[in-house]
């Protein structure tokens, strides 16, 4: 399986428990097809989109280099991932944000579509949060993509506050931040 690191095991009521682990090069691949799985499934509801971009193992090698990625197993499958890293992405505006020492980004999660709405994302929000205490952060903040195609309304349930809303490089965007 590749999944080398610390892990953690969490209880869902409809999902046998998750397991979380650092992600590692092993499972780039695995990544990128659940990240491509998720981008195929939005584009199948939504239409085409900025969300309809195929993930290469390159990226996904490039998103360990930079963030801590998380990946969640249900046995030995792969089920959802989230990627949190201490440098701003590009399309995240600071002006917007409640001041912070230790922010982290939350980019890349991606819960396997035909498991979606199942709990699995508040249980790797909780992993976040876990994470984001383990390393002595004061915020996790995040962008999501405006409109139906976009989680707003996950994160918002979440816990997650709303902090602005953007349009970076004609992609309309909404902020959120949750202080820790």
């Amino acid at each position: 399986m590749g999944s080398i690191g610390s892990e953690r095991s969490s209880t869902g009521s409809s999902l046998p428990p998750l397991r979380f682990a650092v992600a590692t090069p092993e499972v780039a691949a695995a990544l990128a097809e659940l990240h491509t799985r998720v981008a195929m499934d939005l584009t199948s509801r939504f239409g085409k989109g900025h969300w309809s971009g195929r993930s290469t193992e390159k990226g996904v090698l490039y998103s360990l280099r930079t963030s801590q990625v998380c990946a969640a197993w249900s046995g030995d499958r792969l089920v959802a991932t989230l990627a949190l890293a201490t440098k701003k992405p590009w399309a995240i505006d600071r002006q917007y944000f409640a001041p912070s020492k230790k922010p982290l980004y939350l980019t890349g999660m991606a819960v396997e579509p035909e498991l979606q709405r199942q709990g699995i994302g508040r249980r790797c929000i909780a992993e976040a949060m876990r994470m984001a205490g383990a390393q002595a952060s004061d915020a996790i903040r995040l962008d999501a993509y405006a409109g139906a195609a976009g989680a707003a309304g996950f994160y918002r349930a979440a816990g997650f506050r709303e902090v602005g809303q953007v349009t970076y490089r004609a992609t309309p965007l909404v902020y959120f931040e949750m202080l820790l």
